[in-house]
């Protein structure tokens, strides 16, 4: 069985479902997830896109969901003889399953783990607990869970496998870019909330960017959770032309010299597609002071985070503002040593996230686990 609650870890599963299957033809992989791991071949008990929402209001209606699904799944792992339960990040949900596997007598194998290194660190031992085996993301998460004893295995990060070609190209035909203009990305999130504090101060920089930089163009790829109509409406004050795309944040990202981006999984995405950043990041000030106070990290951004110290600059809050965002963005631009630097910088990030195959490395691991639980329990019925 794999459990896979959120749309990134639904397409994290696909790919160890394909490999899985590509590997031994005869699995059956049961479990949760969404229309990635459906496409894939596993035979889903719960959809988890049913569990998605929007909004404070319907947190009640989510819980009322989620519970209903964890007795689905509880009593699916206790009435059927299971070979393995794949767990992926959701940590609170999963490590309620993973227990009642652990009492069936079902190995788990924990693949992306919760971010203890940024806050309730405390969860390390339970994980220990009750998981058998972690496969993790980041290589610095390994000594983590060495600490407590857990086996665990750094697999390389699942999104070098989705970067395997270079679509610079076609955006700059699709969008008649002009060679050697300088090209801007935009990328204020995918949360409404989100955007609607960060795409205006952006927008404000790209006013000031144009002013010194008149040849600049700019691209703002829509998220696929984002309305795009909704999203054009805070473009109507600014006469500059900013192109907006839909499914298309990868090949956006290439198309870019400078990347100006929400902070979050995209800081990692523009890190390994080598493209130069400005991070920025806002929230209300309580929610800001009350994780400053829980999150034990120096850096908000995924690829300061990686590469240990601060290689991109952060904007925070209060500087979180159109003139900083335009300013850091110039410096970039304009000086040829320091955005060498960066980029270097990111070079080496990336090897830090491993190498494309994360997903075949899950697989082989369950599938040794497999294995190794087949002849433990023969061991156990022939002493019997």
């Amino acid at each position: 069985m794999m459990v896979a609650g959120e749309a990134s870890a639904d397409l994290h599963g696909s790919r160890v479902v394909e490999a899985l299957r590509r590997l031994d033809p005869e699995i059956v992989v049961y479990g949760m997830g969404g229309e990635h791991m459906r496409r894939a071949g596993a035979e889903l008990i719960i959809d988890s896109s049913q569990l998605a929402v929007v909004g404070i209001t319907e947190v009640f209606g989510r819980i009322r969901g989620l519970f209903r699904a964890y007795k689905i799944l509880k009593y699916f792992i206790m009435e059927n003889k299971l070979s393995l339960l794949i767990i992926i990040d959701f940590p609170d949900f999963n490590l309620s399953l993973a227990r009642v596997a652990r009492s069936a007598g079902v190995p788990v194998l924990y693949y992306i783990s919760p971010q203890v290194w940024a806050w309730r660190s405390g969860r390390v031992r339970k994980i220990a607990q009750r998981i058998n085996k972690m496969a993790v993301i980041f290589p610095f998460e390994v000594t983590i869970y060495q600490k407590v004893g857990l086996d665990v295995e750094f697999v390389g990060h699942p999104l070098l496998d989705v970067f395997s070609s270079s679509p610079q190209e076609d955006m700059f035909l699709n969008h008649c870019l002009a060679r050697g203009d300088p090209v801007i990305a935009l990328l204020p999130g995918s949360r409404e909330k989100e955007i609607q504090t960060l795409l205006p101060e952006m927008l404000r920089a790209a006013d000031i960017l144009v002013e010194k930089k008149p040849a600049a163009k700019f691209i703002l790829p829509a998220a696929p959770t984002v309305n795009v109509q909704e999203l054009k409406k805070f473009l109507y004050p600014h006469t500059i032309p900013i192109s907006v795309v839909e499914d298309q944040t990868y090949r956006t990202i290439m198309a870019a010299d400078l990347v100006i981006v929400a902070s979050g999984t995209a800081t990692l995405e523009t890190a390994i597609l080598g493209k130069p950043m400005v991070i920025v990041y806002q929230v209300s000030p309580l929610s800001y002071w009350v994780g400053k106070a829980m999150v034990k990290v120096n850096w908000i951004g995924l690829v300061n985070i990686v590469a240990g110290k601060k290689v991109v600059p952060e904007l925070l809050q209060e500087e979180a503002r159109g003139e900083r965002i335009a300013a850091e963005a110039l410096r970039i631009l304009n000086d040829e040593a320091y955005r060498r630097e960066m980029v270097e910088e990111l070079a080496e990030v990336r090897k830090k996230l491993g190498t494309p195959g994360a997903a075949t490395r899950v697989a082989r691991m369950a599938l040794e686990m497999i294995e190794a639980n087949k002849v433990a329990s023969n061991q156990l019925s022939a002493r019997n």
